[in-house]
């Protein structure tokens, strides 16, 4: 079913749509960056996130490269046409997609058709994909900044090598999973690995975002812990990006 789902997407028989969901400062409520993601159709009517099926396994690799370059490229078109210029702007890269050579032949001109700078785009890996060789993973790293676009790894705490892929691509920015913040309130050892990493970004002078926070206590909790920006439901489910009319 994921299969005929992912040829629907490919073929354009589904569109793809770009959301964007807010990241906030959490001291004063303030946006300060956009993540882009994208939603397609599902047979329900209603809008599906693509992540589900790039995190498909029994899919074959070149399909899900393909799904995740299609995902890149609408991004990338979306903010051409809508800037959004007082945002840093996220974006969703596959470790599987960086070691596409079509790839790096698309990256250059989709960061040139842009109307703000590269350094406003931060590509956001997702720290899931564990055995990927992090030697490669720090080359490819390298040829992103060459282009102007920052880095972030995605996902911290959700898998083996978190540490090692934090350590060796020393990012620009840091996103904790949700799964260190589901009722962080409610266990300690969380709180304190969230607060831990806090003095390790400030130190490092790394920018450091948790995810998936949801209920007010989570939030508490998470500022108690001295976490500087937060994304989650609890500040809005994400929103079709908006173009401007002419």
């Amino acid at each position: 079913m994921n299969e005929n789902i992912l040829q629907s997407i490919l073929s354009g028989e589904r569109q793809a749509v770009t959301y964007a969901h807010p990241i906030l400062a959490l001291k004063n409520g303030d946006t300060k960056a956009q993540e882009m993601l994208t939603r397609f159709a599902g047979e329900d009517g209603r809008m599906h996130a693509v992540g589900t099926l790039l995190e498909d396994l029994t899919l074959s690799p070149e399909l899900r490269v393909r799904l995740d370059m299609l995902c890149v490229g609408t991004v990338f078109d979306a903010l051409a046409r809508n800037p959004i210029t007082e945002h840093l702007i996220f974006v969703n890269l596959s470790p599987l997609t960086l070691e596409h050579p079509d790839f790096w032949r698309r990256i250059q001109s989709w960061v040139w058709d842009l109307p703000i700078p590269p350094h406003r785009i931060v590509m956001e890996i997702t720290e899931t994909n564990a055995m990927h060789d992090l030697t490669l993973m720090e080359g490819f790293a390298r040829r992103l900044r060459e282009i102007g676009l920052r880095l972030a790894v995605d996902d911290l705490g959700s898998g083996v090598a978190s540490l090692s892929h934090m350590a060796r691509l020393a990012p620009d920015f840091i996103k904790v999973d949700k799964s260190l913040t589901r009722d962080v309130h409610r266990h300690p050892y969380q709180a304190a690995l969230l607060n831990a990493l806090a003095l390790f970004a400030e130190r490092m002078r790394v920018g450091y975002i948790v995810e998936g926070i949801e209920t007010l206590e989570e939030l508490q909790a998470v500022i108690d812990a001295d976490v500087p920006w937060g994304q989650g439901f609890i500040f809005g489910q994400p929103e079709p990006l908006r173009f401007p009319t002419t």
